[in-house]
């Protein structure tokens, strides 16, 4: 009983250090120059949006990634789904429902489109998103004439952000990606091609099929980080020559805090709470008005400084735990 109360604890630990000791950091930071991390309702809406597109674009990230298919293709992906989706909404006057229904379409059939490529062209993962991403870029480009989409003055499609529209997109992905990919057959033979790809051939598991169904999910999920985008400042920008690949490297970090935490709990959770500690960090740059290219530095910082303790995990224990024996010895003699 009392070594899995141990346990208990210990995953908690494990599961609630780095964001609870992120906040802990950052409500001195801004004690210390009188500032309110939530001060307004906009800051609770900008912490819960900025949750709900990191987390599903970690998801995302790890679904190709964690399979060695390194996917730069899902910006352009959330680009051009969320410039069909305006488009369309704005032509025939639909609302925020059927923006996100289109968003989440036209995104995955961008996915599919792209895994349909992978598998036939059978070039290396990194070169195929890479055509892909200046293909779709392009295409955004050309839709729009090169202007971009602007429905800013337009109340129906902009009132979707809210705390309480953020949250349930947060719970309803999170609980999707959690049972597409740990309670069904397609997730068992996505962990089975993830730990021996041979044997799970060999057995029958059909790795095509599922790769291009992973691009598809990816796909579709990248639409809803389109829409959250989108109708979050009433805009879509233009990004040419690689433009879009920048929303992946905001996953980055969390992907690999997220990696950590999975150790504790289910690896989805992980990487939501990964997503929630980023979106701490985001507000408090807001909040105590970093410049962008300090924020660049510290964000780059973190990452190497969490890689490197992770590379370096059992010699820091190792460390730490020859430091607790030999202070155990000297209390015994």
């Amino acid at each position: 009983m009392k070594d899995s109360g141990r346990s208990m604890g210990k995953r908690l630990v494990g599961i609630l250090a780095i964001p609870v000791g992120v906040l802990m950091i950052i409500l001195i930071l801004c004690g210390a120059k009188g500032i309110r991390l939530f001060a307004t309702e906009g800051n609770w809406i900008a912490f819960f949006q900025a949750t709900a597109t990191v987390m599903i674009t970690t998801i995302v990230l790890s679904i190709n990634l964690n399979s060695g298919r390194f996917d730069f293709s899902i910006g352009s992906i959330s680009l051009l789904s969320s410039v069909i989706s305006a488009s369309i909404c704005i032509r025939f006057g639909l609302a925020t429902g059927p923006m996100l229904l289109i968003s989440i379409i036209a995104g995955a059939v961008l996915g599919l489109c792209s895994g349909v490529v992978y598998v036939l062209v059978k070039l290396p993962p990194i070169i195929i998103s890479l055509g892909i991403t200046l293909l779709y870029e392009g295409a955004a480009f050309t839709v729009t004439n090169g202007y971009g989409v602007s429905f800013v003055a337009n109340n129906e499609l902009v009132s979707f952000p809210s705390v309480f529209n953020y949250i349930i997109v947060i719970v309803l992905c999170l609980a999707f990606a959690i049972v597409v990919f740990d309670h069904t057959k397609f997730g068992y033979d996505y962990k089975a091609l993830l730990s021996g790809q041979k044997v799970a051939v060999e057995t029958g598991i059909h790795e095509v099929k599922n790769a291009i169904i992973c691009y598809t999910i990816a796909g579709g999920m990248m639409g809803i980080v389109g829409f959250l985008s989108a109708t979050n400042t009433g805009t879509i920008q233009m990004a040419l020559n690689f433009g879009s690949i920048s929303i992946m490297f905001t996953a980055f970090l969390p992907m690999f805090i997220g990696g950590f935490i999975g150790r504790f709990c289910n690896e989805k959770i992980g990487y939501f709470i990964g997503a929630l500690t980023m979106a701490f960090v985001s507000l408090a740059y807001a909040r105590l008005n970093v410049h962008s290219s300090v924020q660049q530095i510290i964000t780059a910082l973190l990452l190497v400084g969490f890689l490197i303790y992770l590379n370096n995990e059992k010699v820091i224990k190792n460390i730490f735990g020859f430091r607790k024996r030999r202070a155990e010895k000297n209390y015994e003699v």
